[in-house]
C-alpha cells in the first residue's frame, strides 16, 4: 500500500510541475503584483517536481506532509482563482481565470490525487511506524 501512494503522490505532484512548466512562458503577461506570474509558476513547478522526488525517496510523515502542502495550496490557488477575482494579493499577481480547459483539468486531477494520497499517507507512515516499534519492544516476561 505504501508504494502505492508514493507512486500516486508523485505522480499528481509530476503532473502538477509539468503543466505549471509548459504554462510559465504564458503567464509572463499577467498583470500586478511584484512577482511575475511565469516565475510564480517555474517555482511550483519546481517545487513540485523536487517534492515528488522527495516523496520517492522518503516514505516519511514529514514527506507526506511536505507533499500534501504542495498539492493542497495548488488545488485551492487553482479554485479560488477560477471563482474569485480578487485581484494582485500583495506580491502575487492577478491570477483571475475564469476558463476551464483540458491542461487545468490535468492539473487539478493530479494535485487532488497526490493531496489526498499524501494524507492517506501521512496517516498510514504514523500507524506503520507505531506498529512497528510495537513489534520490536519485548513483552514482559510474567511468572506463572
Amino acid at each position: 500500500m505504501g508504494l502505492i501512494l508514493r507512486l500516486l503522490v508523485a505522480a499528481g505532484l509530476a503532473a502538477d510541475a509539468i503543466v505549471h512548466w509548459r504554462f510559465a512562458p504564458e503567464m509572463a503577461f499577467v498583470q500586478g503584483g511584484s512577482i511575475d506570474g511565469e516565475l510564480l509558476f517555474r517555482v511550483q513547478a519546481a517545487v513540485a517536481g523536487v517534492v515528488a522526488v522527495v516523496i520517492l525517496t522518503y516514505a516519511t510523515r514529514w514527506a507526506y506532509a511536505l507533499a500534501f502542502l504542495v498539492a493542497a495550496s495548488a488545488v485551492g490557488a487553482i479554485v479560488f482563482y477560477y471563482y474569485v477575482d480578487a485581484g494582485a494579493l500583495g506580491p502575487l499577481p492577478d491570477m483571475h481565470e475564469p476558463v476551464w480547459y483540458a491542461e487545468k483539468t490535468i492539473s487539478l486531477a493530479g494535485e487532488g490525487i497526490a493531496a489526498l494520497a499524501a494524507l492517506a499517507g501521512f496517516v498510514t507512515a504514523s500507524r506503520t511506524k507505531r506498529e512497528d516499534e510495537d513489534a520490536r519492544t519485548p513483552e514482559p516476561a510474567t511468572r506463572l
